[in-house]
């Protein structure tokens, strides 16, 4: 197995680069719109690799170490899933030239850059398939593509019926990846931007493309150009499938954020549920994988947190704090340490605010505090996963432990104040041991009588040690 060590030591920041930060105006298309502009489908707002550098110290003081772009190679959307040179950095983005000051500097400053792989589909825009509609069935591109009939016509209005677009869409023709070429080409893509230093791949709809032997190679390819290279996929449920020595080294952990919106928004899994589902997530995958899996709350494919949970910040802190304390990689969804809010794409892809008087500072705050302490205690990045009883059947307590530390996660999942007891002899803690509380250090619990009390308002949660 090769998954790489510094995964699990990861804090990862989600970037959609066109609403980070405007840092070229002169690469702006002639019709940009203003920053922070209703988003849409449609429209450009001017964010661009260079804006990502120019920001880089407000990344390093939010305590992150890597950061997964979406896509940046050149196509006509903003999302860019579109794409149709995968050997070109977008020019609306930038260059090649700056795509590697940016890898550069992130790398002197410690920090993993993971990129966007699109290799599902492409635009219609793509060499091959612009060759397809040229010259219909005498292109030599024929094959690249799912074609069912002549003429192919990818333009009049409706879902595409000559070929396969991917779900439905004539606007992203899905690749043939059973034709040879196909895989070459794409393989050849996946290496070259590993050689141009970037430190893995987030692969888009991968299980699409259902074919092992081509997510085989892929890793082979991947791997043998950066061994420590990250492979994470893009699968909404947990299946053990996709993670081992054919396929990656984590996935996106939607279900974890689908469990915490049952206990919190939708009522729908009591506390016993909710601890049965996360845990169980848990046993599903080797350690190793369990440890790489990429922990986000909220995506670009996604409501934001703060929507989703009616931005009720006892709730979202209750959210971010399991999040930092789970086993995985936390992730952090541009914009959301800062309260943006937003629903479903584009609604999630709104410009980030760049006037600190927009920002929920106690929020950010808060975020910077549980990156500092995951950084600061092993326990809570590679210690082993403990369920602790209560009394309480509205609080959830988990242990994260290690023989030279450990810290106890205790969550009241009500909004009602509980109080709550629980055995220190389950957590080898003795009589006169004190605990703090990490993130205030200066409320301090006795443990007394073999037994810790606490006393948690309503959606709070605490993290000892």
């Amino acid at each position: 197995m090769t998954v790489p060590g510094w995964v699990q030591d990861a804090i990862f920041y989600q970037i959609f680069p066109d609403r980070f930060y405007n840092g070229d105006p002169t690469n702006d298309p002639p019709n940009v719109q203003p920053w922070g502009s209703l988003p849409t489908s449609w429209g450009f707002q001017g964010g661009d690799l260079n804006g990502i550098l120019n920001k880089f110290d407000y990344l390093l003081d939010l305590g992150i170490n890597a950061i997964y772009l979406n896509p940046i190679f050149q196509a006509t959307t903003n999302h860019r899933y579109n794409t149709f040179d995968y050997y070109r950095i977008d020019p609306k983005l930038g260059s090649k030239d700056d795509f590697r000051a940016l890898v550069d500097h992130a790398h002197r400053n410690q920090v993993k850059v993971i990129l966007d792989g699109v290799f599902n589909h492409c635009g219609r825009g793509f060499f091959a398939f612009n060759d397809l509609l040229e010259n219909q069935e005498h292109s030599p591109y024929r094959e690249w593509f799912h074609t069912r009939r002549f003429p192919v016509d990818a333009y009049s209005v409706g879902e595409a019926t000559d070929y396969l677009g991917w779900w439905g869409n004539k606007s992203l023709p899905k690749f043939n990846t059973d034709t040879q070429a196909v895989r070459k080409y794409l393989l050849e893509v996946s290496r070259y931007w590993i050689e141009q230093g970037a430190d893995g791949w987030r692969l888009d709809v991968p299980n699409e493309i259902d074919d092992d032997s081509f997510w085989a190679e892929f890793r082979q390819v991947v791997k043998s150009a950066n061994s420590d290279a990250y492979i994470f996929g893009e699968i909404w449920k947990e299946d053990k499938r996709w993670v081992g020595d054919s396929h990656f080294d984590g996935l996106m952990d939607y279900p974890v954020v689908e469990a915490l919106s049952a206990l919190l928004v939708t009522k729908t899994m009591d506390v016993d549920h909710f601890a049965d589902e996360v845990e169980g997530l848990l046993k599903v995958y080797p350690q190793e994988n369990v440890n790489a899996m990429y922990l986000c709350l909220a995506s670009h494919d996604t409501e934001r947190l703060l929507t989703r949970m009616g931005n009720h910040m006892e709730k979202i802190r209750f959210a971010y704090l399991f999040q930092f304390a789970y086993p995985g990689a936390p992730a952090i969804y541009y914009g959301k340490e800062v309260g943006l809010t937003g629903a479903k794409d584009p609604g999630c892809r709104g410009a980030f605010p760049w006037e600190p008087e927009k920002w929920n500072n106690e929020l950010r705050r808060y975020i910077k505090k549980l990156v500092q302490l995951r950084k600061s205690h092993m326990a809570l990045r590679r210690g082993e996963y403990i369920r602790i009883k209560t009394t309480s059947t509205d609080c959830y307590a988990f242990l994260r432990h290690l023989p030279e530390e450990q810290v106890l996660v205790v969550m009241n999942a009500s909004e009602y104040a509980r109080h709550i007891t629980m055995d220190a002899t389950e957590l080898s803690w003795d009589d006169r041991h004190i605990v703090r509380d990490l993130i205030d250090p200066t409320h301090e619990i006795d443990v007394a009588n073999h037994q810790i009390e606490l006393f948690l308002p309503g959606y709070h949660g605490i993290w000892l040690a």
